[in-house]
């Protein structure tokens, strides 16, 4: 996601620039950032309205399709191995390649950074409800990006463009409610171009690099951000095409590389394994611990489920509109997916690496540094690995953000080339100053005007849950009967 996967009030230090709190502008923002992230208390933990109202949609929709998370996960597996593929069907790449490059966008310091914080606050049954929350997550991307696929629209030359935009807007206008699907799909578009300025990603990524190297300075400062500037610029000039060529190749390597180090951790713990699993499903629901403490590990879980997800956000849905396919259905189901790695297997990883090495015991670290600590544990001198990883995710999340973004800028805009021209300027030239100035105020009105995305989003969502609903059935039919072709072209 666009900015640090870490508690709000601890993302900046007293060193970030930031502009006077008496300051007419500052009070403003904070006052957006107030109303955006407006919490309740709930037995003694404060929880963020916008992060329920993202989560309430995952039950609802995970219940009104039967569980399809879970029952379609098979069929999944088949569509993106390419059983049911069409080399003729319309759209730009693969359902394999739209996957790759959806979760370029959304693996991340999420997995890394945000698991730690999960477990740091909330204990280590966070984790366990991180898990289940991913697991309801999985509904809510199969419904965005079916809708995605159904309503994208397919340009004179052969390109796709899809999103929110486009399924809010196409979608209301066939039940009959023109109007309040173009304030929707305006709504979230107007949201979406400030908050996917990928500023933040550019700032971690130079932050964790010198924590590493030692090296620091303005002049690097400069010449990181020119850098990855020019090399992002470098992937985005061929369009999507050449971002999941990019991403499908690097977004495995990087799990890789990840998962990796994390079964060698975890087998060098092997014995110790079973009781980490014990500590943390005892721990989100061990009666003894009290209420407010179970709710409190689920609270944390959730919040970070939420934001390492996206579910809900409706960035992915842009990807996941370019694969080629005839059925909508079957980009919902590769979806799907996408939390299941990204939340499931990459953070329930990651929990159980800090929790066998007892990382999660020492009260001196949190973030990141607890998942170094635990990394290091067994492997000395990992932070050098975390620090390549870091990178690596942060480059591949500004590069599919930069897909994300154009989709956004065309709609708005128009898709003539002197627009696309000006739009990939003023993306990568935003990517230069990140590592050199970090405004806190700046940040955290692109944090709100981000997580705005969900309102007109999630609205549309319960509007056309009826209509996704009937089409998934149709689909499951129609594959029972074989009246869609398996392992050969649609005729």
């Amino acid at each position: 996601m666009p900015s640090p996967d870490l508690p709000r009030d601890s993302r900046w230090t007293d060193a970030t620039p930031r502009l006077d709190p008496s300051h007419p502008i500052a009070q403003a923002i904070d006052a957006f950032n107030r109303a955006v992230f407006h919490t309740i208390s709930f037995a003694g933990v404060e929880v963020e309205l916008i992060v329920l109202w993202m989560f309430l949609p995952m039950v609802f929709l995970t219940v009104r399709f039967g569980f399809i998370n879970v029952r379609g996960f098979g069929l999944a597996v088949r569509i993106l191995r390419g059983d049911f593929r069409s080399d003729r069907a319309p759209g730009d790449v693969t359902q394999a390649q739209a996957l790759s490059t959806a979760l370029s966008g959304t693996v991340g310091l999420g997995n890394i950074a945000g698991v730690a914080v999960a477990i740091s606050l909330g204990g280590p049954g966070a984790a366990f409800w991180m898990l289940c929350i991913g697991a309801l997550a999985m509904t809510l991307k199969f419904t965005e990006c079916t809708l995605g696929v159904k309503y994208r629209r397919v340009h004179e030359d052969g390109s796709i463009s899809g999103g929110p935009m486009y399924y809010l807007q196409a979608g209301l206008e066939r039940r009959g409610w023109p109007r309040f699907g173009a304030i929707l799909a305006w709504t979230y578009a107007v949201c979406a171009i400030p908050s996917m300025l990928q500023v933040a990603q550019v700032n971690q990524a130079y932050s964790q690099l010198s924590r590493v190297t030692g090296v620091d300075g303005l002049g690097w400062r400069w010449g990181f951000g020119i850098v990855l500037a020019l090399a992002v610029g470098f992937v985005i000039l061929g369009g999507i095409r050449s971002i999941a060529r990019v991403t499908s190749r690097l977004v495995p390597v990087m799990a890789g590389v990840y998962l990796g180090a994390a079964l060698v951790v975890l087998g060098t713990h092997a014995t110790e394994v079973p009781r980490a699993v014990q500590v943390i499903v005892g721990d989100a629901l061990a009666p003894g611990a009290g209420v407010g403490a179970v709710i409190g590990a689920f609270v944390w879980g959730m919040r970070r489920a939420v934001y390492s997800t996206e579910a809900g956000i409706g960035s992915a849905t842009m990807a996941h509109a370019a694969a080629k396919t005839w059925e909508p259905v079957s980009e919902g189901l590769v979806a799907l997916l996408e939390p299941f790695i990204d939340t499931v297997v990459i953070c329930s990883a990651t929990a159980l690496v800090i929790v066998v090495t007892g990382a999660h015991t020492q009260g001196d670290v949190s973030d990141i540094q607890m998942t170094s600590s635990a990394f290091n544990a067994v492997l000395p001198g990992f932070d050098a690995v975390l620090a390549l990883a870091v990178l690596l995710f942060a480059y591949s999340t500004i590069v599919s953000w930069a897909y994300y973004a154009s989709k956004v800028w065309t709609f708005v805009f128009g898709d003539s080339a002197f627009s696309v021209t000006v739009y990939r300027i003023v993306f990568c030239c935003a990517l230069v100053p990140g590592a050199v100035l970090t405004t806190g105020q700046v940040f955290d009105i692109m944090d709100s005007l981000f997580f705005l995305m969900a309102v007109p989003n999630v609205l549309g969502l319960y509007l056309m849950a009826g209509e996704v609903r009937r089409d998934l059935s149709s689909y499951l039919e129609r594959v029972r009967t074989r009246e869609v072709p398996s392992r050969r072209a649609r005729p």
